[in-house]
């Protein structure tokens, strides 16, 4: 009989691929399965994609060491702008991300997760702001290359993380 072990750490990429840059959390998991592949393979990471549907998301977290989501934000910020947040260092603003059709995403698991006594030694949301959430495939150019960078510095940690 196999063992049913989560991974420590969990990359999840917070979107709808047909909302355009709502996109770029899926975008980010296509991406970071390439760069991580060696990590995924060893079990030490998954890296998965979510609609932001909040109660699925706070059993993402059960039990893990380290949850990293990566989600579009409508902030009013510049196209492709990252913001980081680390949510055992402060709550995640109300507002800032699209949301699921329950209004019960990303932001609310977070805190309802806190509340419970649920929350993983490390939450970290990385919201890239977008430009268009219209109907259709594809990010907008400056979302396409927020993705790639943030992805890039995401598995370089893990490279370094692995090196101590």
């Amino acid at each position: 009989m196999t063992e049913n072990r989560r991974a420590g750490i969990v990359v999840a990429g917070i979107g709808n691929r047909l909302g355009r840059d709502d996109g770029a959390g899926p975008a980010a998991c296509d991406a970071l399965r390439g760069l991580l592949a060696a990590e995924i393979a060893a079990g030490r990471v998954e890296v998965c994609e979510e609609w932001g549907e909040g109660a699925r998301l706070i059993t993402l977290m059960e039990g893990r060491e380290t949850v990293i989501f990566i989600d579009a934000a409508s902030s009013g910020a510049e196209p492709g702008h990252v913001q980081v947040f680390d949510a055992g260092q402060q709550e995640i603003p109300a507002g800032l991300l699209c949301y699921s059709t329950h209004r019960f995403g990303v932001a609310e698991a977070v805190e309802v997760a806190r509340n419970l006594g649920m929350m993983p030694g490390r939450v970290v949301l990385y919201a890239i702001e977008g430009a268009d959430f219209g109907t259709g495939e594809g990010l907008s150019a400056p979302v396409a290359q927020a993705v790639a960078e943030l992805c890039g510095q995401i598995s370089a940690g893990f490279v370094t993380e692995s090196q101590d």
